[in-house]
């Protein structure tokens, strides 16, 4: 038997506004999932010509970032990767693949948007050269065409990090 809705509690009233706002949430939650799903990357990517997703430093592949940033930086190659991994773990990003040898450090790794969740890949390689390091940099939303400059402003913030 069912109810009048002018007749339900005030509490069934707040939980099926509550439902109806989050709806929308719930539904782009299980698009990510479905649509961008975790793929390790485990070689450095580029940016196709017309990316308006993806940004990249270094590698002679620069693309949307400014090509005066210095990719071979005056620090110690250690100190670098330190503060590397201390961005990723102040940004609460999950590592997919990390691979070490003594001379370089690659790390793939992904960040998330604040609400919606929609997941980014970054990729960065940092490879000593004894009392200095170059570094190259990769950032790329899953979904989309556009990003809302997310992705240059990501790396720029990381380099910032670095050289800081």
């Amino acid at each position: 038997m069912s109810m009048p809705l002018s007749k339900a509690s005030k509490t069934i009233k707040l939980l099926a506004v509550v439902g109806l706002l989050i709806s929308p949430w719930l539904l782009t939650q299980m698009g990510i999932a479905l649509l961008a799903p975790d793929e390790k990357i485990d070689t450095m990517p580029d940016c196709e010509s017309d990316s308006g997703n993806c940004a990249h430093l270094g590698g002679g592949d620069t693309y949307r970032m400014d090509s005066s940033m210095a990719t071979l930086l005056e620090i110690n190659y250690t100190e670098v990767i330190a503060k590397l991994v201390d961005y990723i773990d102040d940004n609460d990003a999950n590592i997919l693949v990390e691979s070490t040898t003594n001379t370089s450090y690659y790390v793939h790794f992904v960040e998330k948007t604040s609400f919606w969740q929609f997941p980014d890949d970054i990729v960065i390689s940092i490879t000593d050269t004894t009392d200095s390091c170059v570094i190259e940099m990769h950032s790329q939303s899953r979904l989309g065409r556009g990003d809302i400059g997310v992705n240059p402003d990501r790396l720029d913030q990381i380099y910032q990090t670095l050289i800081a």
